[in-house]
């Protein structure tokens, strides 16, 4: 049986998927070099699922595209040729791939934006991304997705057909029977926070959920209020109290730092950090 980073998928199932699907590439990795399997066809996604990918992730010229599992690299082409972005890197396994998406790429006039690489994506530092795509076996997205999380707070992240498990995607569409999902990396406000604005100081208690937000909020009167919440990258919204005296602030998160107002607020008035 072939093995997937520690993952074993039987002949007759990884068939059963490649029929039903169109594929970037599937990078098979083992943790010995010449044990890697290269005998996964390639079937490239069709065009108007890749516009999609890039439509929903809004590429645009400041961002850098990293494709793991690139094929024919279809999909960094077009990031830099039909959406404007300022660089884009692909990642295959597969050597002839390789050749072939540089040959495109050339052909395309883009060589000088476009990079691609013959390595294992588990090896590869794709941390300056700012929008990550991947047609990658489910049990790859869940090996792959604490890394992800640990991407920077606004990262956009595509994959062709498949999920990552209870993380859910913040965008999911189908175009043309084929599912494109989107998620967006939050940032990490786990913690306890203190949080002081014209009303006086609030402790938060917060948990974490991928981009859901729980805890209690301790204020100078010492009430515990439940709070909720959630984030889109590092921008942040929180649901303090319950009921008719809840109160709703929004704002931003910047490492160990939160500057947040009230809803409908102008001023980013509160000021936390965390302790």
């Amino acid at each position: 049986m072939p093995i997937v980073r520690g993952f074993s998928f039987l002949t007759d199932y990884r068939k059963l998927v490649l029929a039903g699907i169109a594929s970037l590439g599937f990078i098979m990795a083992q943790p010995a070099r010449a044990a890697y399997t290269l005998d996964v066809p390639f079937v490239p996604t069709p065009y108007e699922v890749v516009d999609r990918m890039l439509a929903i992730a809004q590429v645009g010229p400041d961002d850098h595209v990293i494709d793991l599992g690139s094929g024919d690299g279809r999909i960094a082409i077009a990031a830099v040729r039909k959406y404007g972005a300022r660089s884009a890197l692909g990642v295959d396994l597969n050597p002839e791939r390789v050749a072939e998406a540089r040959a495109n790429a050339e052909s395309a006039g883009v060589s000088d934006k476009v990079e691609f690489r013959e390595a294992d994506l588990f090896e590869t530092d794709f941390s300056s991304a700012t929008v990550l795509t991947m047609y990658l076996l489910p049990d790859v997205n869940l090996a792959l997705r604490d890394t992800i999380l640990k991407l920077a707070p606004g990262t956009r992240v595509v994959s062709h057909a498949f999920d990552m498990d209870e993380w859910e995607a913040d965008v999911y569409e189908r175009v043309d029977g084929r599912s494109v999902l989107m998620w967006v990396v939050p940032a990490r406000v786990e913690g306890r926070w203190k949080l002081e604005g014209p009303d006086g100081v609030m402790q938060l208690d917060l948990q974490q959920q991928f981009q859901q937000i729980s805890g209690t909020a301790g204020t100078a009167q010492a009430t515990a209020l439940p709070v909720s919440g959630s984030l889109n990258g590092a921008a942040i919204t929180l649901v303090v109290g319950e009921g008719d005296s809840a109160r709703t602030f929004t704002g931003n998160v910047q490492g160990d730092s939160m500057l947040v107002a009230p809803a409908g607020s102008m001023d980013t008035n509160w000021k936390g950090s965390r302790l």
